[in-house]
């Protein structure tokens, strides 16, 4: 076995990009990681993982070989016939490939594949040394890093996401000699700039992390993780909260620090009475800090800020970050109080003179649509449709408020507090917040009932005006977020247990769609029509021509919606077998939630013992029926049944029919495929004992109608065929 030693590799340059550090450092890892591999150079992972801080980005691996194996070469020469005339003499094609490997031609080997013999040249040399390879093998792994705006520095042609001032790059006790981005390679790092700001000695790279402690700065990611969270928590219970600890926010103060210390702050409590979200907002996006929060989920005016540093003036870091605060927090209660003095209503005025989409007129005009489709919804869910409407009138209100101007994320929870100052019913301001759920992947769907119709409403209509619009995505495109709005409304619908037709609503969109359409397309194509006689040229499409345009479009939106499931249940693992299964059938009415009652039934189903063989009987016997030349009957004619296995069948397919009939009238469709699958034996006799076209017209034809029974109570639930491997 080859001699191993320890590598240790660290670039450090001036401070990383915050949100790119992680991705940076995982890129550098994964580049050496495959630098090795590639060159054949044998180590040992472990558990090693990226090391990194704002100034520094490591790779640490316990046991790296010295040296490549052997290195083997096989290259193939002429054939015989070419390279030997006839009296054996080399030809110079012979003479020149014994060239090329540097040796005379009896030196070479022969071998032999499927067109003859021919001469070889076989060579092993021993493998390079670790320490000669890694310069290249560093070059290799920054020129493999996802940087997309390298920077220049000093007056040479080097670019990295930040300017280079030292390399550490050891294998075991030795300085592995390297020239990389003009800098040269030594085993001096660097410790913590304002703790220790002088170089570090290295010695061995399994003292590194340690050393590096020492000069106060953890290097590992995790270990910075650990102490930031134990010393926010505990902070936190010091002023008799808990810390509001988001992934996004505590990933970028662990690359934001290297040594990190918890300060706990304070603001005055008179903020307080600012919506919440908008100073949680304020501390997390803007400072990075941690609110602490009451037992009841409530900000308290306490916070948290964690320093780079550990201060011999804690309350001046203190002092300095409760002064940064104190003026967004300033603003934002300006912009409430100021709020609240005009009013959720009165916002709504501004609202017709901002433009929602070219062709779909202001957001007034969607604001209207989107209130009729609450009250068509809100009255099948049995929600009040006087209050869904109330709702969607109120609901883009806050897109004129001074607050969700300075924080746009806010839409929906302004509302939500301006409507309560203004004595709206609970239930209506908890929808205009509601309606925008789920906000991002992953987050939950609206909660009340009220909120459930708004945010079906909204989606509604945001796909019909953008498919109406001509701005169904394609590709990366999607400026209207088409994707996602189908998604959140076929979630809403889904888990709120909601039946209702989509179809039939994305119908009564598109008519809103269109009426709204109307006035805005002949105001602007008259005039084009006009421009176009003046100039002599085409006229635009008319006005008949758009609305058949149109009504292409909408057609393609509850394909949208499936497709966008398709992907949805993928991720939850649903196998596309059965998603097709059940989308195969398109039913009537468009239930998306019957569509997934239905895929569980069938990933139920799947699972019986049966579901093989009833699957390719399904399949088989949809081939039957395809290639059926003669009228089937409705109903069995019991006096053609003439072979037992078919009288059997028969009499089983009547019996499950009757016996399920409730069961499908009530959804129930677990129950109508396990009352089938029973079916496998007397299904299985028939096809080993009759012959469905048989040589009488009216026997064929009584055996297709016994068939077509049996696959319609099937096909009642899904196209259980797509379960046949």
């Amino acid at each position: 076995m080859s001699e191993q030693k320890s590598l240790l590799i660290e670039l450090g340059t001036e401070e990383l990009p915050v949100k790119a550090l992680p991705g940076l450092a995982q890129a550098f890892f994964d580049g050496v990681i495959g630098a090795l591999e590639k060159r054949g150079i044998g180590f040992e992972r472990g558990d090693a993982r990226p090391l990194y801080t704002p100034r520094r980005l490591a790779v640490l691996l316990p046991a790296v070989n010295v040296e490549q194996p052997e290195q083997k070469s096989e290259v193939l020469g002429p054939y015989l016939n070419i390279a030997l005339d006839a009296n054996d003499v080399p030809t110079k094609a012979l003479e020149g490939f014994a060239a090329k490997a540097g040796i005379d031609w009896t030196q070479l080997e022969r071998t032999t594949d499927g067109k003859g013999e021919r001469f070889v040249h076989r060579a092993v040399k021993p493998g390079a040394k670790t320490a000669a390879l890694l310069p290249d093998i560093v070059r290799e792994a920054i020129a493999g890093m996802p940087i997309p705006k390298p920077m220049r520095w000093g007056d040479h042609d080097y670019a990295f996401a930040r300017p280079v001032h030292w390399l550490v790059l050891l294998l075991g006790k030795d300085v592995v000699e390297a020239d990389v981005l003009g800098v040269k390679s030594d085993r001096m790092s660097r410790g913590h700039r304002f703790e220790h700001d002088k170089p570090v000695w290295i010695g061995n790279p399994d003292d590194y992390v340690d050393a590096l402690r020492g000069a106060r700065v953890l290097v590992d990611p995790e270990e910075r993780r650990t102490r930031i969270v134990a010393e926010v928590q505990q902070a936190a219970a010091q002023a008799g909260g808990s810390a509001r600890i988001t992934d996004d926010n505590l990933e970028q103060v662990i690359c934001l620090t290297e040594w990190p210390a918890a300060v706990l702050c304070s603001f005055e409590s008179a903020f307080l009475a600012v919506p919440q979200e908008a100073l949680i907002e304020t501390m997390e996006i803007n400072q990075k800090f941690f609110p602490v929060l009451s037992d009841g989920g409530k900000l308290t005016e306490h916070f948290i800020g964690i320093a780079n540093i550990e201060s011999q003036n804690v309350e001046e870091v203190r002092k300095g970050y409760e002064r940064v605060i104190r003026p967004r927090f300033s603003d934002a209660k300006f912009f409430f109080d100021e709020d609240l003095k005009q009013g959720l209503a009165s916002m709504g005025d501004g609202l017709k003179t901002v433009t929602y989409q070219a062709k779909l007129g202001s957001v007034a005009d969607k604001v209207a649509r989107v209130a009729a489709l609450a009250e068509i919804i809100a009255a099948q869910v049995g929600a009040d449709p006087a209050q869904a409407r109330r709702a969607a009138v109120l609901a883009k209100n806050d897109l004129q408020s001074r607050m969700v101007n300075e924080f746009p994320e806010l839409q929906g929870i302004a509302g939500r507090h301006y409507a309560l100052a203004a004595g709206e019913p609970k239930e209506i301001a908890l929808a205009i917040d509601e309606a925008y759920q789920p906000r991002f992947a992953g987050d939950d769907i609206a909660l009340s009932p009220l909120g459930k119709v708004l945010a079906i409403a909204e989606r509604l209509d945001t796909l019909a005006g953008g498919f109406a619009a001509g701005l169904k995505p394609t590709g990366n495109k999607d400026p209207f977020a088409l994707r996602r709005n189908a998604l959140g409304l076929a979630r809403t619908v889904i888990e709120s247990g909601f039946n209702l037709d989509i179809r039939s609503l994305i119908q009564k969109a598109a008519e809103l769609v269109m009426f709204a359409m109307s006035d805005v397309y002949l105001r602007t194509k008259v005039a084009a029509a006009e421009s176009a006689r003046e100039k002599g040229v085409d006229a635009p499409t008319t006005h008949s021509q758009q609305r058949s345009l149109v009504e292409t479009n909408f057609q393609e939106i509850y394909p949208f919606i499936l497709d966008r499931l398709r992907s949805y249940y993928a991720e939850k693992g649903v196998p596309a077998a059965h998603f097709s299964a059940v989308a195969e059938l398109d039913p009537a009415p468009a239930s998306l939630y019957d569509f997934d009652t239905r895929l569980d039934a069938i990933g139920t189903f799947a699972t019986l013992p049966e579901a093989e063989a009833l699957a390719a009987a399904n399949k088989r016997i949809g081939n039957i029926l395809k290639k059926a030349d003669i009228a089937i009957p409705h109903a069995i004619d019991r006096t053609l049944l003439t072979d037992p296995a078919e009288s059997a069948l028969a009499e089983a397919v009547e019996a499950v029919l009757g016996e399920t009939d409730e069961a499908l009238h009530h959804h129930d469709y677990v129950t109508v495929l396990n009352h089938l699958a029973r079916l496998r034996p007397q299904v299985d006799a028939f096809f080993d004992s009759v012959m469905v076209n048989a040589d009488d017209p009216a026997v064929r034809a009584n055996r297709l109608a016994l068939l077509k029974r049996l696959a319609d109570r099937f096909r009642a639930v899904a196209a259980i065929e797509h379960l046949s491997s």
